[in-house]
């Protein structure tokens, strides 16, 4: 890959991750500090970095528990850091999520529960609801990550398995006041599906829940199955009383991180398509899509597209959904000549892998070949981790501390042959 175009990548990545780093966005929105006191909880990969930005800037006491994912946790000196699995849920996160939960009983009318919510936090604020346990929860999780769902449905079955998410956890926060500060990893923006909306009211059902697990035929274990049907203690809705005071700031949004990373291709002298910042459905047929849009593009443009895509799982290999695609969007490009492109996840992360994504190149195709790597076989095997590596373009970058979902970039080079367009 030529060096001017790596670099241009990456740089926009950057851009787009520093844009939603907690110590940039938060602190604006602090509200005033309460006449009691002032409890800090929360859940996702960037509660620890949220955490330190909420101590870095209060102007008195604090005390709480913020839940994030193993890796993510940065050091702070008065709110207590737990680290636990993602993206499925393991007993770390149920702990603290019990602790969580009886931390906002305990409060007051005049304190302030100052939530910190960001991506991850459904895995990491795992209570299973009463009657339920955590391995049947797994279980679930497990199968609606491989099925290809969109996070709407996933968290919509999380939150009727939950006695936190949903609007549970604000109901527990009343009569104290809560302010809930969020950056946003799904597409739309939805208070009520990132994280699972545990401090905003529900509109979904059990009825909804119970579907998602009919679409994607997920034999769910025995006391799911009956928890769902019997249907008892529906989550809060918007008219619950509960919830009527509670603040939800919505701090760094996917099209903020977009526009950012745009900026940084105009400064470059590139003209920049915006395909949208809450994109969804299945790797490989975006991809695909992309592909024909970068192809039919004139010279010196960006295509940039955020938004979360899904993977069906069929095959044995490696690889995250960022990977996947930027796996199926070099077979589409069959090597098309000045096309480069990169796909990576915001928190550094991709999927469950080390990597945060992948670069694609003109010469992607031949340089794997030349190993003797079949693209086709390592996309049908869900092997995209395992095809960059060998060609050592996997975006490695470790944990970023935030996360606002997907990045990706399609650069048509200015010097593009006009006799292949």
């Amino acid at each position: 890959m030529k060096r001017a175009e790596r670099q241009l990548l990456r740089d926009m990545f950057d851009a787009a991750v520093n844009a939603a780093r907690p110590a940039r966005c938060l602190p604006p929105h602090l509200p005033p500090p309460p006449r009691g006191r002032t409890c800090v909880i929360g859940a996702g990969k960037a509660g620890a970095a949220m955490a330190r930005a909420v101590e870095d800037h209060w102007p008195g006491p604090l005390d709480g528990l913020v839940v994030t994912r193993y890796g993510h946790a940065v050091a702070t000196r008065q709110i207590e850091i737990i680290e636990a699995a993602h993206p499925v849920p393991d007993a770390a996160g149920r702990n603290a999520a019990r602790r969580i939960l009886e931390m906002a009983r305990g409060l007051g009318k005049d304190d302030l529960a100052l939530c910190l919510i960001s991506g991850g936090g459904s895995a990491l604020l795992a209570l299973p609801a009463t009657g339920l346990a955590l391995d049947d929860k797994q279980q679930v999780t497990n199968a609606l990550l491989r099925s290809g769902a969109a996070i709407s449905e996933i968290n919509c079955v999380r939150k009727h398995l939950s006695a936190i998410k949903g609007g549970r956890l604000a109901a527990a926060c009343h009569p104290a006041r809560l302010v809930t500060l969020a950056i946003s990893d799904v597409p739309g923006d939805d208070p009520a599906v990132i994280a699972s909306g545990p401090t905003v009211a529900d509109p979904t059902s059990f009825t909804e829940a119970r579907n998602v697990l009919q679409k994607y035929a997920i034999a769910a274990p025995s006391n799911i199955a009956d928890h769902l049907r019997a249907a008892r203690e529906e989550s809060p809705k918007p008219d619950d009383a509960r919830l009527a005071d509670a603040e939800f700031r919505l701090i760094a949004t996917p099209a903020a991180s977009l526009e950012a990373a745009g900026q940084v291709a105009r400064r470059a002298g590139y003209q920049v398509r915006m395909l949208g910042d809450a994109l969804e459905g299945e790797a490989g047929a975006m991809a695909r899509g992309h592909a024909a849009l970068a192809m039919a593009s004139v010279p010196a443009t960006i295509l940039l597209s955020g938004g979360e895509a899904t993977v069906v799982v069929t095959g044995g290999g490696r690889g995250g959904p960022n990977a996947e695609y930027a796996l199926a969007l070099a077979c589409a490009l069959k090597g098309r000549a000045g096309i480069w492109a990169m796909a990576c996840d915001t928190d550094g992360i991709d999927g469950t892998e080390n990597n945060a994504g992948a670069l694609v190149a003109p010469d992607t195709l031949a340089r794997a070949r030349a190993l003797g790597e079949d693209a086709g076989a390592r996309l049908a095997d869900n092997d995209a981790h395992g095809f960059f590596a060998a060609l050592g373009d996997l975006v490695l970058c470790g944990p970023t501390m935030t996360n606002v979902n997907d990045f990706r970039a399609i650069l048509v080079a200015p010097d593009v042959y006009t006799k292949e367009r």
